[in-house]
């Protein structure tokens, strides 16, 4: 498979629109971080289906904010919009969790991820100086578990009952 090219750029309040679309998929949401209890998909940093409503210095608080980092992923090829990603910084430790979504179906299994993990992997360390980089990813999402592992990523702990799957 050749290697898929991917830019990550700032998110703009259709990209969101298009998350919260791809979240109402139930694979996708599973895929991503589950449901809450009251039904709706889970989701870091912000509530997509919110997003609409949301001033300018809402925007801002939560898509400048230098802590939690979010972009949205488009190809190269032709500037679709397939999803985004998060690195949550924890400056004092010098690490950050990091979260992709791939929530265009129709560019799962085709090597964005990978992609995208490599760019955000880039980003980390050599753009914001970053010691370590990790993910929380749901035991049920084993491709995403495929994917760190072929990059590198060591398996070292499980939070139990971390996330809100089947609510």
């Amino acid at each position: 498979m050749q290697d898929k090219k991917i830019l990550l750029q700032h998110v703009t309040r259709e990209d969101v629109k298009r998350i919260n679309t791809w979240l109402s998929d139930e694979s996708v949401a599973e895929s991503w971080f589950g449901r809450y209890s009251y039904g709706n998909p889970a989701h870091l940093g912000y509530h997509p289906e919110k997003v609409d409503s949301l001033s300018v210095e809402e925007w801002d608080t939560i898509f400048e904010n230098p802590e939690h980092r979010i972009f949205s992923i488009y190809t190269e090829d032709d500037n679709s919009h397939i999803g985004e990603i998060h690195i949550t910084i924890e400056e004092s430790l010098g690490d950050a969790q990091i979260s992709i979504l791939i929530g265009d179906t129709t560019h799962w299994h085709q090597g964005y991820g990978t992609a995208t993990l490599k760019a955000t992997l880039d980003i980390a360390f050599n753009s914001y100086g970053l010691f370590r980089v990790w993910a929380d990813i749901p035991d049920y999402n084993v491709a995403a578990t495929h994917l760190f592992e072929n990059l590198g990523f060591v398996h070292e702990g499980t939070l139990r009952k971390s996330r809100p799957h089947d609510g």
